[in-house]
């Protein structure tokens, strides 16, 4: 066989076997792959935003701490102070309720203000820190 010919048959198998392969793709890998490569956002053009859900009240202290405060004070990350650990916020609470929840809201040291909880009002991050030291 001469080369022409030779690189002729190497390009159609080379065809017939990569084409075979597509072929036995199925949906499920369609979909899985458009899964692993879907944005992590959306825009939208002004007016034509989805509805906004708006929750049907303030959240409790439970669940402001176990969805954004937990990320720190959980471990004690920074030196943020443990829930039920009365020697890490004996210091704090001496200090005052006003003082421990102007800190809170306001961020103090390494702590953001109202613990990076944007959408979170006043009310919601003293429910939250009343949660972290009930019982001390």
């Amino acid at each position: 066989m001469d080369m022409p010919r030779k690189l002729i048959t190497l390009v159609t198998a080379a065809l017939l076997f990569s084409s075979a392969t597509f072929a036995a793709t199925s949906q499920d890998d369609y979909d899985a792959i458009a899964q692993r490569i879907k944005p992590v956002g959306d825009v939208y053009l002004a007016g034509a935003e989805p509805e906004q859900v708006v929750a049907a009240g303030p959240r409790d202290g439970a669940s402001v701490y176990g969805t954004y405060c937990i990320a720190c004070h959980g471990t004690g990350v920074g030196g943020a102070p443990k829930p039920g650990e009365a020697t890490d916020w004996s210091a704090r609470i001496a200090q005052g309720n006003d003082v421990l929840i102007e800190h809170a809201i306001k961020g103090f040291n390494a702590m953001p203000a109202k613990g990076a909880c944007m959408d979170c009002s006043d009310d919601e991050i003293i429910a939250a820190v009343n949660h972290m030291i009930e019982g001390l």
